[in-house]
């Protein structure tokens, strides 16, 4: 009986992912029209993502009354800050990787970093090596990093530090993944997610009103600065956070890694990036990754 109860919820969960995946695989996207249409820098377009995407969720809880009962404790205050400073460092990284390089290169190089870390970590606190096909599906996450990063056409300085910046942000998204892990009293998914966007968004707020936060009042400018927010970010985290706890912490990030391969295919035939032969082999090799990864759960 136990079985056929968890079966079920084990493909719910990894659907819960895959959809996670997929929104905001469309971030990367909607952040980068953003950022050339209303002429913001990578700090200024991680706080508009963060700021939105919190406000928009604190409304859907206030007017569901989702935050009815609410007691604001020490953990339930520390969880919150954790939560918020690790979504604003990982945003601002993330972005200036983008900046730097493009929307394909810095999403893969990010996510695909980010089940390396989570397998590195877990082995460390387990003290015990990770099973066969998880070195497999990490080895061909790390072979796919090393082609996008020497991808052709995209050289010097501006390539070594996207892919520093890109590094930092799938580091810390993995702390994200471990550190939420465990639940808090007082405190579910929904509203782990946001307040911690809100709170990562005010964290940003102080540089991203030096560096220039003005939007034109254009209606695809607003369009795409809502849909950012909303969609990719407030959605998107609620799904991924929703079934964060019941999923083993390495199948969940090797998840995320549908969000390189959207992003990649998205920014190939809306913004014409091209990511090369050699890019396109690192792409299909981080999605070999996910697919070993998934056969393994």
């Amino acid at each position: 009986m136990s079985v056929s109860v968890e079966a079920p919820a084990r493909a719910r969960s990894s659907l819960t992912l895959l959809v996670a995946g997929v929104l905001w695989g469309t971030g990367g996207l909607s952040g980068s029209l953003l950022a050339t249409r209303g002429g913001l820098s990578a700090i200024s377009v991680a706080t508009y993502r963060l700021l939105l995407g919190g406000a928009a969720l604190v409304v859907f809880l206030w007017l569901s009354r989702g935050l009815r009962g609410m007691v604001w404790t020490k953990p339930v205050v520390r969880r919150i800050a954790l939560a918020g400073g690790l979504l604003g460092s990982f945003q601002a990284a993330y972005f200036a990787a983008v900046t730097l390089t493009s929307v394909g290169t810095a999403t893969m190089v990010t996510i695909g970093s980010v089940p390396v870390f989570v397998t590195a970590a877990t082995a460390v606190r387990a003290r015990r090596l990770p099973g066969p096909l998880t070195l497999v599906s990490v080895a061909l996450g790390l072979a796919g990093l090393a082609l996008l990063s020497a991808t052709p056409g995209q050289g010097g300085w501006r390539l070594l530090g996207g892919v520093a910046f890109a590094l930092a942000a799938g580091a810390g998204f993995s702390v994200l993944t471990l550190a939420l892990r465990r639940p808090v009293e007082g405190l579910d998914y929904q509203r782990t997610t946001a307040f911690g966007l809100l709170t990562g968004g005010l964290l940003l707020l102080p540089a991203g009103l030096v560096l220039g936060m003005a939007l034109p009042l254009r209606l695809d400018v607003l369009a795409v600065a809502l849909y950012f927010g909303v969609v990719p970010t407030g959605l998107g985290y609620v799904l991924y956070f929703r079934v964060l706890g019941a999923a083993r912490p390495v199948v969940a990030a090797l998840a995320t890694l549908l969000e390189p391969l959207t992003a990649a295919i998205l920014s190939a035939v809306v913004l014409h990036e091209d990511l090369g032969v050699q890019g396109w082999c690192g792409a299909a090799l981080l999605g070999a990754g996910l697919l070993v990864g998934y056969l393994r759960s």
